[in-house]
């Protein structure tokens, strides 16, 4: 026996419809063929497996004991072979897969998950990934092919050439501070008045903390002695709470914080002069293409931006 060479999923629809009609003429109607060639393929696979799938009766067509394995196992594989094109057709039309993107913090609150809600909201069996790190991580991830893409800076030392862009926007800095802080309800504050206050922010070199030293030297000040470095939202929060400290965040995430239980005490700093973040960039692999459900993701966030 050679059945699974020789055998189609259409064969398998017919035999099926002999055992649920029995009778060929109506069998072959339900699958719009003649009745000759549902009897020539009837035969063939007779003859394949070397049994006869039916028993010939003046009333109609019996199944046979071969036939009613036969007949068992096709629609399980008629089932399959349907479920298997469904996938297919969701996964072409970006309905199934699976996503992984990255994105520096403001972005991914700002733009990257609105995206990604309105994309599960169409497809919900669409699996996505999304992380939050620095630029020189996700580059570094992009490059390895660990994200479809990302929302970042093309660090020092990289070469754009490698990436298609597509222009982003700058980030906004608020200095978020409780707000039982003696500036939180003062207008135009300078930025010489803020040393003297302790703060978070991330480690030297990331954006955010480049800014806010830059401004410091703009307007000739010199920059706060009293800084505890993280990264972690939860430590600059506790810090904000207990010891009157500044916190720099982007406008993004003090929007969310501002609006939710966990920042129902915050409040953000009314600046004198803005303090505006170098602009990020929505960035992806040069050399390789999107899948439908990545691409799908992509336009979203570039909608937003």
């Amino acid at each position: 026996m050679d059945i699974a060479r020789r055998i189609k999923p259409a064969h398998l629809d017919l035999v099926l419809k002999i055992a649920e009609t029995q009778q060929l003429q109506l069998a072959a109607q339900a699958v719009a063929i003649s009745q000759p060639a549902a009897s020539r393929i009837l035969a063939e696979i007779e003859t394949n497996i070397g049994s006869p799938l039916f028993v010939r009766h003046p009333k109609g067509m019996v199944m046979s004991q071969a036939g009613e394995v036969f007949v068992r196992h096709a629609r399980v594989i008629l089932a399959e072979v349907r479920t298997l094109e469904d996938e297919l057709r969701h996964i072409q039309s970006g309905d199934l897969g699976e996503v992984r993107v990255g994105s520096v913090t403001g972005p991914a609150v700002g733009v990257l998950m609105p995206a990604v809600q309105a994309v599960l909201q169409d497809s919900p069996d669409l699996e996505i990934s999304v992380d939050v790190a620095p630029s020189r991580v996700l580059i570094r991830d992009l490059e390895e092919g660990r994200y479809d893409f990302v929302l970042g800076r093309i660090p020092p030392g990289h070469d754009s050439r490698l990436f298609r862009v597509h222009p982003a926007r700058t980030e906004v800095v608020a200095l978020l501070v409780h707000d039982t802080h003696p500036l939180a309800s003062r207008q135009d504050v300078e930025v010489s008045e803020l040393t003297g206050y302790p703060w978070v922010m991330q480690e030297r070199g990331m954006p955010i903390r480049e800014s806010v030293e830059a401004a410091f030297h703009t307007a000739g000040v010199a920059i706060p002695p009293r800084v505890l470095n993280s990264s972690s939202l939860l430590v600059a929060l506790a810090q904000v709470a207990r010891v009157q400290a500044i916190v720099p965040q982007s406008n993004e995430v003090k929007e969310l914080l501002v609006h939710s239980d966990i920042g129902a005490n915050l409040t953000a700093l009314q600046l004198r002069r803005s303090i505006v973040v170098p602009p990020y960039f929505v960035l992806r692999d040069g050399s390789r293409k999107l899948s439908r459900a990545a691409e799908r993701l992509l336009q979203e966030v570039l909608a937003r931006i």
